[in-house]
C-alpha cells in the first residue's frame, strides 16, 4: 500500500522484462501477483511525473494483466471504454518507457489512440462506446470467418449512458460471441463479493456446469414446463446473489460478482468463459485507486492527479505565476451561488461534471436545485426541457465536447420548442493535455446554425457573470461558452447586469484595420491592435451578430479581422462573412481561428501559438494579409 506517490523510479525487474503481451504470456501464473505490484508502483510513479487520470487505472491492474495473459492480443480485440482505466494497458503493450511523455506534445496520448498502437483497437475519450465498437468488430470477425475473441471493458459509470444499453440490447439480438466485462468500482455493492456470490460465479463459469446446462436445455426443451421451471430456478438463484436479471433479460449469460483484484481467480474465470458461445457478461468489483491510500479514501477527489512539481519547479512557479484569478468554472459556480437564494426556479443540471464545472458549493447549499444525471448528456438536455415546460428555469452546465453528444436533443427538444434553458458551456476551445477528444473546437459552428438560440462569448470573468445573468433572463435557449483554466483577473462588478442582446463593444479606435474578437482571445488581440494601430472590438455575441456595428466597421476600415478559439469553418468569422455578403461589402476580411484538423495534445498555450492565436501569431497573420493586398 502506497501512502505517497513515488518520486524515484521504483524497482520493477519483472515489469521491465515485459515489452509486449507475448512476453507477459511467458510468465508462470505464480508470477502475476508480483507483476501487479510492480505495475501499480510504476503507474503511480509515471502519473506523478506527468499528471493524468490514475484512480481507475489503479483499480484494473489485475484485470489488465489477466486479459492480456488469457487472450491473444492484439489478434483478440480488447476494447476499453473512456480510456481513464487504460494506463496499465499502455504500459504492458510496448509503451512502458514512453509513459513519462504522457499528455505532452509529441508524447503518448491521454487516452487510447489507434494511431499510437495496434493494441489500441478503438480510440476513446467519451464514455460508453466500447460495447458498440466491440459489436462492430465481432460482426467483422464473423464476416471474415475469423475466430478472434472480442472483449469490451466498461466501467459502472459508463453504464449510466443510454448508448451502452442500446448496444447491450443489440448484442442480445445478434446472439453471437462477445464478452462484456463490467468493472464495478462502486463500493456500495462490494459487500456482495463474498463466499456465496464468488462460489456461484465460479460455478456458472465452469465448463461442467455449462456442459450440463447446455445438455439439460436440449432435453428439457422437449418438455416446455420442465425447462421453464428449471430456467426460473436458475434465474432466482442468480438474483439472490447478483444483479443478473437485467443482463439475462437482454440475452447475456451473466457471471458475477467477482473480485477484480484476485488475479488468479480472474485468469481462471477468463479461461473458463472465453470459449463459451453467445453474449457473455462478466461483472467484476474493483476498488478505484487500489493500492494508493489517499485514492482509496477519496476515489472521487483523486480521480486524476496534477503533475507533482519538484522543489525547483515550485520555486519557479512562485516567481512567475502571479495570476491569482479564479478559473472560469469557479466564476460560474460563484454565479450559481449568487442566484440560488433569489431564484428558487433555477435548476442546475450536469451530466457527471459537477466537480469540473465548479458546482459543488451550489450542490451543498441548494441540494434541492441540483441534479447530477450521470454520464447521460442526451437525458440531461431533454430532462431540462421537461422542466422548462412547466415553468422551471434549468441551467445545464456541460463541457463543449460533451454537448456534441446531445445535439439532436438541443435542436429537437430545446430549440425547436423554444425552451427557456441556459447552457453554461465549459472547456470551450483548446483544453491542452487531454487532446482532441476533449477540445471544445466546434461549438460556435454547431450552435450558430440553430434557430431561436442566442450564443455569447465572454472575453473575461466579469462579462461571463453578466452573460450568464443575461442568458438566464432571456426567454428561450441561450448559451454562454467559456474556456478551461484561469480567467484574466479583472475587477468584477458588484451587481449583475442585463446586457443588450446582440451588441458588441468597441474597446479601442484605430485606422485601416478592425479586429473583431469573439471570446477570451481579446487580451492577445489587444496587443496586436496596439502594435498595428487597429480598432479593437469585443463582439460578445455570435448570435445575434451586431450587424450595425459590423457594417459601420466595414465602411470605415480597409480590413476586418475576426478572431475566435473555434474552427474557422462555420464559426463566428463565417457569420461575419455571410453578413458582409448580404450587404455586398467590398471590404477585405481575414478569419483567424482553429484550423480544419484535429489538434494533438500538449500545453494549451503552445497549441494556441502553433495555430497563430497568440499575440505574435495574430499580428503576423494580419501583416501577411496586408502585404497580399498591396
Amino acid at each position: 500500500m502506497f501512502e505517497e506517490i513515488p518520486q524515484q523510479r521504483p524497482q520493477t525487474a519483472l515489469l521491465d522484462s515485459i515489452d509486449s503481451p507475448a512476453d507477459l504470456r511467458q510468465l508462470e501464473p505464480n508470477q502475476l501477483e508480483e507483476l501487479a505490484k510492480e505495475l501499480r508502483a510504476y503507474l503511480l510513479y509515471c502519473v506523478g511525473k506527468t499528471g493524468g487520470h490514475f484512480g481507475a487505472g489503479l483499480g484494473v491492474v489485475e484485470l489488465t494483466i489477466a486479459l492480456h495473459y488469457v487472450f491473444n492480443t492484439p489478434e483478440d480485440r480488447l476494447v476499453w471504454d473512456v480510456g481513464h482505466q487504460s494506463y496499465p494497458h499502455k504500459i504492458l503493450t510496448g509503451r512502458r518507457e514512453r509513459m513519462l511523455s504522457m499528455r505532452q506534445k509529441d508524447g503518448l496520448a491521454a487516452f487510447n489512440n489507434r494511431q499510437e498502437s495496434e493494441y489500441d483497437t478503438f480510440g476513446v475519450g467519451h464514455s460508453s462506446t466500447s460495447i458498440s465498437a466491440a459489436l462492430g468488430m465481432m460482426m467483422a470477425a464473423r464476416k471474415n470467418e475469423s475466430d478472434r475473441k472480442v472483449v469490451a471493458i466498461i466501467g459502472d459509470g459508463a453504464m449510466t449512458a443510454g448508448m451502452a444499453f442500446e448496444a447491450l440490447n443489440h448484442a442480445g439480438e445478434l446472439d453471437d460471441d462477445i464478452i462484456v466485462i463490467l468493472n464495478d468500482n462502486n463500493m456500495s455493492i462490494s459487500k456482495n463479493v463474498g463466499g456465496l456470490s464468488s462460489y456461484f460465479a465460479r460455478m456458472w463459469a465452469s465448463k461442467p456446469y455449462n456442459f450440463l446446462r447446455s445438455g439439460s436445455k436440449k432435453m428439457l426443451s422437449k418438455v416446455p414446463p420442465a425447462w421453464k421451471a428449471a430456467h426460473r430456478a436458475e434465474e432466482y438463484m442468480k438474483g439472490m446473489v447478483s444483479p443478473a436479471t437485467i443482463f439475462e433479460e437482454l440475452g447475456f449469460n451473466y457471471f458475477g460478482l467477482v473480485d477484480g483484484h484476485d488475479i488468479d481467480g480472474l485468469v481462471d474465470m477468463l479461461n473458463n468463459i472465453k470459449n463459451l458461445r453467445g453474449p457473455l457478461l462478466l461483472h467484476i468489483v474493483t476498488q478505484k485507486g487500489k493500492g494508493y491510500l489517499p485514492a482509496e479514501e477519496d476515489p472521487y477527489g483523486m480521480h486524476a492527479l496534477n503533475k507533482l512539481a519538484s522543489a525547483e519547479e515550485l520555486n519557479q512557479d512562485k516567481k512567475h505565476d502571479k495570476n491569482t484569478a479564479p478559473t472560469y468554472s469557479k466564476v460560474f459556480g460563484n454565479w450559481l451561488c449568487e442566484m440560488g437564494p433569489v431564484e428558487p426556479k433555477l435548476m442546475a443540471i450536469t451530466p457527471a461534471m459537477g466537480e469540473g464545472s465548479g458546482m459543488r458549493e451550489f450542490e451543498e447549499k441548494f441540494p434541492e436545485q441540483f441534479f447530477d444525471v450521470a454520464i447521460a448528456e442526451q437525458h440531461a438536455v431533454t430532462f431540462a426541457a421537461g422542466m422548462a415546460c412547466d415553468g422551471l428555469k434549468p441551467v445545464v452546465a456541460i463541457y463543449s465536447t460533451f454537448l456534441q453528444r446531445a445535439y439532436d436533443q438541443l435542436i429537437h427538444d430545446v430549440a425547436l420548442q423554444n425552451m427557456d434553458i441556459l447552457f453554461a458551456i465549459d472547456r470551450a476551445g483548446l483544453v491542452g493535455e487531454d487532446g482532441p477528444t476533449h477540445a471544445g473546437s466546434f461549438d460556435l459552428s454547431y450552435l450558430r446554425c440553430i434557430p431561436n438560440i442566442i450564443v455569447m462569448t465572454p472575453s473575461d470573468e466579469n462579462e461571463t457573470r453578466h452573460m450568464l445573468y443575461t442568458g438566464y433572463h432571456f426567454s428561450g435557449p441561450a448559451a454562454v461558452r467559456y474556456p478551461r483554466g484561469k480567467a484574466t483577473g479583472c475587477e468584477q462588478d458588484a451587481n449583475l447586469q442585463l446586457l443588450e442582446i446582440g451588441k458588441g463593444l468597441v474597446k479601442k479606435q484605430g485606422e485601416k484595420i478592425a479586429i473583431l474578437v469573439f471570446g477570451t482571445l481579446l487580451k492577445a488581440a489587444r496587443k496586436s491592435a496596439e502594435e498595428l494601430n487597429a480598432t479593437l472590438v469585443d463582439m460578445r455575441f455570435v448570435k445575434p451578430l451586431d450587424e450595425a456595428l459590423i457594417k459601420e466597421l466595414a465602411d470605415k476600415h480597409q480590413l476586418l479581422v475576426t478572431v475566435e478559439e473555434n474552427v474557422i469553418l462555420g464559426g463566428a468569422g463565417s457569420a461575419v462573412n455571410e453578413f458582409l455578403c448580404t450587404i455586398n461589402s467590398k471590404t477585405d476580411v481575414l478569419n483567424i481561428g482553429l484550423p480544419d484538423q484535429f489538434l494533438d495534445h500538449g500545453k494549451a498555450e503552445a497549441l494556441l501559438a502553433e495555430c497563430g492565436l497568440d499575440e505574435n501569431g495574430i499580428t503576423a497573420s494580419i501583416v501577411k494579409k496586408l502585404e497580399s493586398l498591396t
